[in-house]
């Protein structure tokens, strides 16, 4: 297993990783913080819920929302993801474009999941935000904790199964 990198006290690592029993189907979110203290402490949090009916794409965005609307105040983040839709959105700036394009794609079609969109880049915009694609199942410690914390939210063990609003309607 690959561990974690060492910290800066100025710095936030988030690890996001979404599941999706079905797609659409229960799904969950698991989201892992690791930042350090003043005083050179490290400290975790973990962040997970469950919803009753969404898909795989809704839980990857959201697991980056809630990592990022957990922090409370302008961090510096590295925030590692196994979804290529959103590292990819994101560092390939297809986001930017949608938002210029009032959320059509280039081939003028609607964006997915427009709700989320606009929130992760509204929870992103007080950070200094760098994005990572980490490669899925494959033995990275926190990317498996955040599976883990995903899928069980998806299978109800974090609590009850709440209603995604924005897959819904």
């Amino acid at each position: 297993m690959v561990g974690p990198a060492p910290l800066s006290p100025a710095s936030v690592e988030v690890w996001t990783d979404g599941s999706s029993r079905g797609n659409p189907g229960p799904g969950g979110y698991g989201a892992v913080l690791r930042f350090v203290d003043s005083a050179g402490r490290e400290h975790r949090r973990t962040l997970s819920q469950g919803f009753a009916r969404t898909t795989n794409n809704r839980m990857e965005l959201l697991a980056a929302i809630a990592a990022l609307e957990a922090l409370t105040r302008p961090c510096v983040v590295e925030l590692h993801s196994d979804s290529q839709y959103l590292i990819n959105a994101m560092t390939k700036g297809w986001v930017w474009g949608w938002v210029k394009r009032g959320w059509t794609t280039s081939s003028k079609q609607p964006v997915k999941n427009p709700d989320l969109w606009r929130r992760l880049l509204a929870a992103a915009r007080p950070h200094e935000v760098s994005w990572v694609w980490v490669r899925g199942h494959a033995g990275t410690q926190l990317n498996e904790l955040c599976d883990e914390l995903a899928t069980s939210a998806a299978d109800g063990q974090a609590g009850p199964l709440v209603r995604d609003e924005g897959f819904e309607g």
